[in-house]
């Protein structure tokens, strides 16, 4: 198959890296104005699929977007790789490269990890916006569970792995329930980032199994529910109206937790908003930003 050309006048950057103190964390940049904005992936995903997004607030504001992957090293058998460590890293990568009082965006994993990044490890904001955030019953972090009991790292860890070509790639991704209400863009970046050549011929994804999996792990390791209360900055939490979360997901016990929160639901959207409604997330961004923008 051949991939659609991406133009729309903003070429996707290539991949750069930045130390956060005994890991180098890869990122894409583009470059812009004065006001920063830092986009957050899910767990397993990239932040190349944020490129439809990104392109609603690029050149006025400057966006970055961290690939939170095998940066460091983790064992899912051994408690993964800590969403506390990840949002240490998110705030050190501000701090390093002076991202000044961003706008933090973050989905799913992502979210979560942008509100430990402000309330524990003091990363100033203007504001967030939280996109099906992963915030859990608070009685599951209280105990170890291991990969084998872990609903998502188990199933993580099975997915599979090797594709003779891109074609065949392609046919499993229109083949899986969990891609079939893509935005038909963000399913072709997919496609283009989410998978590597392997050695001995074929592709492999780009965030191997093993990886996903110890991510998935890692989100036990800290409790967020006593921090929520200490962001200062306004918070919009972003819910899609057939999330497949809301079994598990108390949406109404976060937002009376933070002190300052808005909330919208997105029609027709599951758990996966930012791949299914990009142009809807840019607009709940903007209006956003333009609400707080007016408090100053």
């Amino acid at each position: 198959m051949t991939v659609m050309h991406f133009g729309h006048e903003t070429e996707i950057p290539g991949l750069r890296d930045q130390d956060v103190g005994g890991a180098s964390l890869p990122f894409i940049h583009y470059e812009g104005g004065p006001q920063h904005i830092i986009f957050v992936h899910a767990t397993g995903f990239l932040p190349w699929l944020w490129h439809p997004v990104i392109r609603g607030f690029v050149p006025q504001m400057s966006c970055w977007a961290p690939f939170f992957c095998d940066y460091r090293r983790s064992d899912p058998h051994e408690g993964g790789l800590s969403w506390d460590m990840l949002s240490r890293d998110l705030a050190a990568f501000c701090r390093t490269l002076e991202i000044v009082n961003p706008l933090l965006v973050g989905h799913s994993m992502g979210a979560t990890v942008s509100a430990l990044a402000s309330a524990k490890h003091g990363l100033e904001t203007c504001g967030m916006v939280l996109i099906e955030p992963i915030f859990l019953p608070e009685s599951l972090y209280s105990g170890k569970v291991s990969l084998k009991e872990h609903p998502l790292a188990s199933k993580a860890i099975r997915r599979t792995n090797h594709w003779r070509s891109e074609n065949e790639a392609w046919a499993y991704l229109k083949s899986k329930p969990l891609f079939s209400g893509w935005d038909d863009e963000v399913l072709r970046l997919y496609l283009m980032y989410g998978f590597r050549k392997r050695e001995k011929g074929g592709l492999m994804l780009a965030c191997p199994p093993k990886t996903e999996a110890s991510i998935f792990i890692g989100g036990l390791a800290v409790d967020p529910w006593p921090y929520l209360g200490k962001i200062t900055c306004p918070v919009m939490v972003v819910e899609g109206e057939k999330t497949e979360n809301k079994g598990f997901v108390d949406i109404q016990k976060i937002l009376s937790a933070l002190p300052d929160s808005m909330y919208t639901q997105v029609a027709d959207a599951g758990h996966l908003i930012p791949m299914q409604k990009p142009s809807q997330v840019v607009k709940i961004i903007k209006e956003f930003f333009h609400k707080i923008k007016g408090r100053a």
